[in-house]
């Protein structure tokens, strides 16, 4: 989902709870399918819409994001194998590109090589993001610990 503007991207209250409640409809449904294919049949009066025939997975993805949108979050759809250059691992990870050319050349960070230019899989800039947040919040804990063990008033 690509906004141009961010206001445009985020949910009104009523629309959170339209997916909410439309999330709620479509996981009730695949709980109870072990179907390969689900119909979705418009039972309008018109009667001009067809079936449409989606694979459950699809329906899972869906309602996916639609919980991720009753929530009112932003949501990015990035293809399977996707590669980002240095530039914008940088800039989702909110560190400057020389940080993180510096990962790849320690080998904290995997990429591959186009000519001279490095890409990282999206992939892996996930798993190395999460990585970090992990580490981080156990390194974090531990000084609340600590400060909690040494009556520091935390």
């Amino acid at each position: 989902m690509n906004a141009t503007n961010e206001s445009e991207s985020v949910l009104t209250s009523e629309e959170a709870e339209m997916a909410k409640v439309a999330q709620r409809c479509i996981m009730k449904a695949l709980d109870h399918s072990r179907a390969r294919k689900i119909k979705i049949i418009d039972e309008s009066d018109s009667g001009i819409a067809p079936a449409l025939e989606v694979p459950p997975k699809a329906l899972r993805l869906f309602a996916d994001l639609l919980g991720a949108m009753s929530q009112r979050r932003v949501i990015s759809l990035v293809p399977q194998g996707h590669e980002l250059t240095t530039q914008e691992a940088a800039a989702m990870l909110n560190v400057s590109r020389p940080f993180v050319v510096k990962l790849i050349e320690e080998g904290k960070l995997e990429c591959r090589k186009v000519g001279r230019h490095r890409r990282i899989e999206f992939a892996t800039l996930v798993h190395y993001r999460d990585e970090m947040k992990f580490k981080s919040g156990t390194a974090l804990q531990r000084l609340a610990d600590d400060g909690q063990a040494l009556d520091m008033g935390y």
